[in-house]
């Protein structure tokens, strides 16, 4: 298998919401017109590769310089647990070395924590902060 990754500039909705529907992410899918729009407004997109075939995207947003967020990260599960996420995330990191912090919102799970943390993230508790977020549906 040879990865590839590279800016995603070019938005094709059905390899999009096929990743997006992949993983379970229907709040997104539920709302097609919404992904495109974050998408085309988004500071940086980057797409993992398996030829021609899109398996994974990281989605980042905020100004690059104080603050980078990373909003998305997803595999195809079929991709999962081969290093992809892990090579999305830092080459991420790697267009921003020097913004002063980068966040990230997560499921609550073992996966999940574990994942970011092998990453170098720490949980808001730790650093004695509290997140919080407000949800329109």
């Amino acid at each position: 298998m040879n990865i590839t990754i590279k800016e995603y500039t070019n938005y094709n909705s059905a390899e999009i919401l096929n990743l997006y529907n992949s993983v379970g992410w229907c709040s997104y899918t539920n709302r097609p017109e919404m992904l495109e729009h974050a998408f085309e407004h988004s500071l940086k997109i980057l797409g993992a590769h398996n030829g021609e075939k899109l398996v994974g995207i990281i989605r980042a947003v905020g100004d690059g310089f104080s603050v980078l967020f990373i909003q998305d990260i997803l595999v195809l599960p079929e991709y999962q647990r081969k290093g992809i996420g892990k090579k999305l995330l830092e080459t991420m990191l790697g267009l921003y070395p020097n913004v002063y912090q980068t966040q990230l919102v997560t499921d609550k799970t073992e996966k999940t924590i574990a994942f970011y943390k092998s990453c170098g993230f720490l949980p808001y508790s730790e650093i004695d902060c509290e997140g919080f977020i407000k949800i329109q549906y």
